[in-house]
């Protein structure tokens, strides 16, 4: 290791050597060697398959807002409205998900049902990051794409994702419907919503688990109930 040279960065070369410096903060030690190998990736997904299981269990307590909110969605899509979704992150990933099973297809042909994701267009995003700042960037194209009578759903693991609070505001401000898909107690958008589903969990992971679990479902009651 060279420490003169590694002192503030991740790494330097140095007479042709590479050196790499590791931060305590961002790369914790190494686990005990008990716990590596084979052993860790057993226990690691028996644990990890526990918790998910654990949690799926209790998913069927959330069955009434789950298909209240499918309801919802589909007397929008029934009355010639729309889909707006959006999310951070893994939240973006399974935005473009949902969206990308209602507009294509989910398990069967029919019609496409309108569904935008406001994660997708680099242009917009960095535009109103850039003008307005990251909070706008998904309650500005809520004010351009959205009316009375869509629906607009946000994911947020937390519950505390600045912009989807503002597309919530700006949802709500237009007339539309707003449906919130959470994690750990909701945060504040359980409340703010006018509908809120909360994955009772703490992890991330889980939660993000659960809640391509519940668009899936959500993408199969649209596909059955609003293309017959």
């Amino acid at each position: 290791m060279c420490a003169a040279h590694c002192a503030t960065g991740l790494f330097c070369v140095k007479k042709g050597r590479l050196c790499l410096r590791l931060r305590a903060h961002r790369y914790p030690p190494s686990a005990p060697e008990e716990s590596t190998g084979a052993v860790m990736t057993g226990s690691l997904f028996a644990a990890s398959l526990e918790a998910h299981l654990e949690l799926f269990a209790l998913l069927r307590t959330l069955a009434p807002q789950v298909e209240d909110a499918a309801r919802h969605m589909g007397d929008a899509l029934s009355g010639g409205g729309k889909i707006l979704v959006a999310g951070n992150g893994g939240s973006a990933a399974d935005a473009q998900h949902f969206a990308a099973e209602l507009v294509g297809r989910f398990q069967r042909n029919r019609r496409a049902l309108p569904c935008i994701a406001l994660t997708t267009d680099t242009s917009n995003l960095t535009a109103i990051g850039n003008d307005f700042g990251f909070r706008e960037v998904f309650s500005r194209q809520v004010e351009a794409l959205g009316r009375h009578g869509d629906v607009f759903v946000g994911i947020s693991t937390s519950g505390h994702s600045e912009n989807i609070v503002s597309a919530v505001r700006e949802a709500r401000g237009q007339g539309m419907f707003s449906l919130a898909l959470l994690g750990r107690d909701g945060g504040v958008l359980a409340s703010l919503a006018d509908m809120a589903v909360v994955v009772p969990h703490q992890v991330t992971a889980r939660i993000q688990e659960a809640h391509i679990f519940l668009l899936h479902h959500w993408a199969d009651c649209l596909e059955r109930t609003c293309t017959s």
